[in-house]
């Protein structure tokens, strides 16, 4: 059989007993009373019912108020223990509310039992599911003064007039008291004052009133805090908003015991009192608003309370006087983190003894005398940041700046996390960063950095940002030039740091402009593999950047250049992805390879040389992302190169005196010349019959005939006068003298969908064999070179001053 409940409410108990459906929930379960049934039940003053629910599980379906009134205003106001009332209630989720009338001449004092309350944020849960919320009442107003659960530090609420107080028990609750009382207090003449009592190491968060809606117009509300004598308080205000003032002022006062000047008015921007001995007073006050745009006047803050730390009186003197600038902030670790409440106890940084915050900021120009109150200043952290601009080149031309860590920082008892300095320039002055000493290394996987700090490098400008990469000090970069404001972002690693930071050498100096984004000046450590890569690794250069590397090369050593990957990886929706490979010697051919392109098998370099990457725009979901590496070794000095050498020019001397004698015949007879093979004669080098794999005994690739000066010889003429026309457009983006510039990028009018022609294919990685004699090739007329001998171009340089002189033996004619 279903249970059966009875409800006797006496009419002096002045108590209404409610039962509905909760919201939401459907029509599943019936209230009956005798033999009717129904969704509700009131059960008024005097009233005396029985009623039985429809169903086992009530609790599902049906909620339940109890609202009592008291009248303190035509009656004495009973105090004391309010307790549960009436017995024998269904159990249901179940809210109790005591209405109490009182005179605005009067107060009402709600003390708590342990554990006494703690404030929540409206809309928050309780663990328990057990919850008190405070209403005030004046005259025809009702200010919600908080919601709290069971478990915290306040342990009393003093209201002026009446008030509305109502505590929430979940259906399977087992409290069976109020957990309160009620006293009839004379007038506190202020909206109400709450009390926070604070025995150990805690910290306690409040709001106030109506939070987050505003707080009543002109109103004043207190906080009193019982602290022990020998324990210390700090406030902190972390949410708060201002109305707008027609007349008085919006402000927080304090009443300290001790204090010479009581009451401390503050503002609510400013930085409250901290390390508080003992128990003291906050009051909040607002003002006349302004009636047509009032604003909201809200706060959210917290006090921590702690033991006095025994250095709290050791000072840090921290000279700013002389630098420009440059901001330091003296913060806890994680700082700032999402949720602005601490957990107890807290580091505390002081610039006075009464002036402490979890953060502290110096700026340039003052002098500062620091203390901190906290049991390990190894939470504590240092960011700082300083500025270098350059307006006018003229001035700053020729300055270095040192970009090291300032030894006022390094001298406080707590570790540096970040030093930033944003280095900013006008848009035709360029950045230049260097460390000649140290060198940087370059962050990458295949190298990473193993030090106590490394450099976070970002050039910026109003449309982008380019992330140079990331290094730290023991590498080969000796400089980098960079376009646009730069960010440096030194970041430290461990307690290592303050033996370093003595060897820092990083300088910066503003320079002309550069045509590239980004410039490395690289001088390879001999003793070990270098890895470079692009910026923004390793999501891509933007679209159109250019990036280049210098890199130096030992007089008695040759350096080797590889790609990570066979192709660069991009397809491009405009222009063209190039990578152009030169050496800084005359006549240096130039290496370059398109997007679409295969990149070039190692190369050996003996000169220092440029590597280009520029960029196009990118399809959707590609990017330019490469990187490369370089190893140098020894030159090797082979008796047989050199004896090849020798011999070769032995064997173009012969042959400038052939053609030499040809064209004395050609005077003679103005019959055209035919060239005439002699197969008795040997072209082979001794000792060298392996060098062509097809054998040039049997291909007759060393057969050559004499049909036309020009048509055989043209394509090496620099000096043509307009005689020989060549039959393909040939690339070369780099012409004139190789000096210290990095080799041109193809302009933009020239990365668009061409054919890109050479007139031989790009040279092999140079070999011991490759210093042999120069050869020509037989070819026919209207036909291309067939065989393999594609070194015959790149090695062309000596005969083609000879064939210069003959050509110009022929133009006297």
């Amino acid at each position: 059989p279903l249970a059966s409940f009875t409800v006797s409410l006496h009419t002096m108990d002045n108590i209404t007993v409610t039962i509905k459906l909760r919201p939401g929930i459907p029509q599943g379960c019936q209230i009956r009373v005798k033999y009717l049934s129904r969704y509700d039940l009131k059960i008024k003053p005097g009233e005396n019912v029985t009623f039985t629910f429809t169903c086992k599980t009530p609790e599902e379906y049906f909620i339940m108020e109890i609202q009592k009134n008291i009248d303190c205003v035509s009656g004495p106001c009973p105090s004391g223990d309010v307790h549960l009332y009436p017995p024998g209630l269904p159990r249901l989720n179940r809210t109790f509310i005591w209405n109490v009338k009182a005179s605005t001449k009067a107060g009402l004092e709600l003390k708590f039992a342990t554990p006494w309350l703690r404030q929540i944020e409206p809309g928050g849960t309780c663990p328990d599911f057990v919850s008190y919320n405070i209403s005030s009442c004046i005259d025809t107003a009702t200010v919600n003064i908080g919601t709290f659960c069971r478990g915290g530090s306040v342990s009393r609420v003093k209201l002026q007039g009446g008030l509305i107080m109502a505590l929430y028990l979940p259906w399977n609750s087992s409290l069976i008291t109020s957990g309160f009382n009620i006293a009839n207090r004379s007038s506190i003449k202020r909206l109400c004052i709450i009390e926070s009592t604070l025995k150990e190491e805690s910290s306690v968060t409040l709001m106030s009133p109506n939070y987050p809606l505003g707080f009543p117009e002109d109103e004043l509300m207190t906080w009193q805090f019982v602290v022990p004598s020998n324990m210390r308080a700090s406030v902190f205000f972390h949410n708060y908003s201002l109305s707008n003032c027609e007349r008085k002022e919006e402000r927080v006062e304090y009443y300290i015991p001790g204090s010479v000047s009581n009451p401390e008015v503050f503002k609510l921007n400013d930085i409250q009192p901290a390390n508080i001995a003992g128990s003291f007073n906050l009051s909040l006050q607002g003002c006349d608003q302004d009636a047509q745009n009032p604003g909201i006047l809200r706060l959210l803050f917290q006090v921590v309370v702690q033991h006095p730390q025994i250095d709290e009186n050791v000072t840090y003197l921290v000279d700013l006087s002389k630098e420009w600038d440059m901001t330091i902030t003296i913060h806890s670790e994680g700082w700032p983190s999402r949720s602005p409440l601490m957990s107890e106890p807290v580091c505390l940084i002081c610039k006075d003894p009464r002036t402490c915050d979890r953060a502290l900021t110096l700026v340039s120009g003052a002098v500062y005398k620091i203390s901190f109150l906290c049991k390990d200043v190894a939470r504590l952290r240092i960011t700082a940041e300083k500025k270098i601009s350059c307006v006018d080149f003229w001035r700053c031309q020729g300055k270095i700046y040192g970009l090291s860590v300032p030894k006022i920082i390094t001298q406080l008892p707590v570790r540096l996390h970040r030093f930033i300095w944003k280095l900013l320039a006008p848009e035709q002055i360029n950045v230049e960063i260097m460390s000649l000493t140290l060198k940087l290394q370059q962050h990458v996987q295949e190298q990473r950095c193993n030090t106590s700090y490394s450099y976070s490098i970002v050039s910026s400008t109003p449309e982008r940002d380019l992330n140079v990469g990331v290094f730290c000090p023991g590498g080969s970069i000796e400089k980098i030039q960079m376009r646009n404001n730069v960010t440096i972002s030194l970041k430290t690693f461990g307690k290592g740091f303050l033996n370093e930071s003595n060897r820092q050498d990083l300088k910066m100096s503003f320079v002309q402009h550069i045509k590239d984004e980004c410039t490395f000046t690289v001088k390879p450590d001999p003793r070990a593999k270098l890895y470079l890569q692009t910026p923004n690794w390793p999501h891509g250069l933007p679209p159109y950047v250019s990036v280049s590397w210098y890199i130096t090369v030992p007089s008695k050593q040759v350096a080797r250049l590889g790609f990570s990957k066979d192709r660069v990886g991009v397809s491009c929706e405009t222009g063209r992805a190039y990578v152009n490979i030169q050496e800084q010697r005359l006549g240096a051919e130039e290496t370059v390879r398109r997007e679409d392109e295969a990149l070039p098998k190692p190369l050996q370099m003996y000169h220092n040389f440029w590597v280009n990457i520029s960029n196009c725009k990118p399809v959707d979901k590609t990017h330019f992302a490469l990187q490369f590496w370089v190893i140098l070794a020894e030159k090797k000095i082979d008796l047989a190169v050199i004896i090849a050498v020798v011999s070769g020019t032995g064997l173009l001397v012969a042959i400038g005196l052939i053609v030499c004698c040809v064209k004395k015949k050609k005077k003679k007879s103005q019959n055209p010349m035919v060239g005439v093979y002699n197969a008795n004669v040997n072209t082979q080098m001794p000792g060298k019959q392996g060098l062509f794999k097809k054998g040039r005994k049997n291909n007759e690739s060393h057969v050559y005939a004499v049909i036309d000066d020009a048509m055989v010889y043209g394509h090496l003429l620099k000096e043509s006068n307009g005689s020989v026309t060549p039959e393909v457009d040939v690339y070369r983006p780099f012409d004139g003298p190789v000096g210290s510039l990095p080799p041109s990028p193809p302009p933009l009018s020239f990365r668009k969908e061409i054919k890109l022609s050479r007139s031989v294919e790009e040279p092999p990685p140079l070999t011991e064999t490759d210093h042999n004699a120069y050869t020509f090739a037989h070819q026919k007329l209207g036909e291309p070179e067939k065989n393999g001998d594609a070194n015959e171009k790149s090695n062309g340089d000596t005969s083609t001053s000879l064939l210069e002189n003959k050509e110009q033996d022929g133009s006297e004619e």
